[in-house]
């Protein structure tokens, strides 16, 4: 799996026009499945979000995880990560998981999340989706269950 994340003051999606989720201060959270994941990168990817330190203590060091400072999470499919452009100009998508199982995944960090105590709302699997998001500081942080990064 592969993410980005990105400490927020807010984000939301919509799908049509119509906002379908949106969290305040925490994290929105890019998230891609690769065919070769399975429910192990599921649970390292929730753990790792969950418990990234990235906001500040009361010294402004960031010390702090999304756990510790009652922070949520506005997940959201971005199969694109995947896209390999070694080759041209024109991405390929050779590493990203088949649509049944990356839904699948995707839906289940959703839930991993949520059991970790951190808020979790999701966009729409597949849908063509407008993201807004306040990025604080800018923190924004590459994430690998395959430790690629």
């Amino acid at each position: 799996m592969r993410a980005v994340f990105q400490r927020v003051t807010r984000a939301s999606v919509s799908v049509d026009g119509k906002e379908v989720a949106s969290v305040g201060k925490g994290a929105m959270v890019l998230l891609a499945v690769g065919k070769e994941d399975t429910e192990k990168d599921v649970e390292y990817m929730a753990e790792k979000i969950a418990g990234l330190r990235v906001f500040p203590d009361s010294d402004g060091k960031m010390n702090l995880s999304l756990t510790d400072v009652g922070g949520e999470v506005l997940l959201i499919s971005q199969f694109t990560l995947y896209g390999d452009v070694k080759k041209g100009k024109r991405p390929g998508f050779d590493g990203a998981a088949p649509p049944e199982m990356g839904e699948r995944l995707y839906l289940h960090t959703a839930e991993a999340l949520n059991r970790l105590g951190v808020p979790t709302r999701t966009g729409v699997f597949g849908a063509y989706m407008q993201v807004e998001l306040v990025n604080d500081g800018p923190v924004t942080i590459l994430i690998s269950s395959k430790k690629e990064f």
